[in-house]
């Protein structure tokens, strides 16, 4: 009961009507995380030897694991079928007493093997070993041992009922889904932390500014206080210095000082003042 629930809540795979690219497309993001998966595992174990050498490079191959699959699907096509029988065929060698890691230094000579030997299963017109060959780039000798090594790892029981081809295809659509909401959920938080980093750099920036107008502040009105002082101690000792000009309203009729040298007097003692050769700044502007 419990069971056929669970199976009733997974989503439904079209193994008839679904696109074979959409299939690749999620193929190969199951495959990737498996294989980056086994790749850490493998660099922190000390046996670094692969278990089975025939199916393992010398070096990673550059052609991704989606790239590959799409070759093949170009010049060899499939059904979904040979595609879910794939991962059939790779659970069932790794359950087996052989213990088989795919990693990323197998999965590509594993894929064109195993798709090969489930096409020639599934459909009556198959492609020649020669040609699987060039498309999965790799000479025929080396090929028809990879489908004889295959064939052994899977005890030459190559027969996936259908349902079992509807239930991985259900897991792989669910595995699907859950990876692209983990990477819309992903996506949001990282949004989130950068609104998050922002709006911080933008308080503190407001901050500072508001810290530099505030010292500007204290500077222009400590200046100020400092001129109106200066101004204020200039007019007292003006008040206490008399002027040997005589007033303006009052009829001049002898000085005992010429006019010339006290225009100098009173024009040099204003213009060179140490406080009146600085204008005042902007601010303090007053406009007639």
């Amino acid at each position: 009961m419990t069971h056929s629930h669970h199976r009733s809540s997974l989503p439904h795979f079209d193994l008839a009507n679904h696109p074979p690219a959409s299939t690749i497309q999620m193929m190969t993001q199951l495959l990737e995380r498996i294989t980056k998966t086994n790749d850490k595992l493998q660099a922190s174990s000390h046996d670094k030897r692969s278990a089975y050498t025939c199916f393992h490079a010398r070096s990673i191959p550059t052609i991704s694991i989606h790239s590959y699959l799409n070759r093949i699907l170009k010049y060899c096509p499939c059904t979904n079928e040979c595609f879910l029988s794939l991962l059939v065929y790779f659970d069932r060698m790794s359950r087996n007493a052989t213990g088989l890691r795919i990693d990323s230094f197998n999965i590509h000579r594993l894929v064109i093997a195993g798709i090969m030997v489930a096409s020639k299963f599934y459909s009556d017109i198959f492609f020649t070993n020669t040609r699987y060959a060039k498309v999965g780039g790799l000479p025929v000798a080396e090929l028809n041992a990879l489908e004889l090594e295959f064939l052994h790892l899977n005890d030459f029981n190559l027969n996936v009922t259908i349902e079992e081809l509807q239930q991985y295809g259900d897991q792989l659509l669910m595995h699907w889904i859950r990876e692209e909401e983990r990477k819309r959920d992903l996506q949001w938080r990282r949004k989130e932390v950068d609104l998050m980093m922002r709006s911080r750099s933008t308080s503190s920036t407001s901050n500072s500014s508001c810290e530099d107008d505030m010292d500007r502040y204290h500077h222009h009105h400590h200046h100020h206080r400092h001129r109106t002082s200066s101004r204020e101690h200039h007019h007292h000792h003006m008040q206490e210095r008399p002027f040997t000009t005589t007033p303006l309203h009052r009829k001049q009729t002898t000085s005992t000082t010429s006019p010339s040298n006290t225009t100098q007097r009173h024009s040099w003692h204003i213009d060179h003042h140490p406080h009146h050769h600085r204008l005042p700044t902007p601010p303090y502007i007053i406009h007639p």
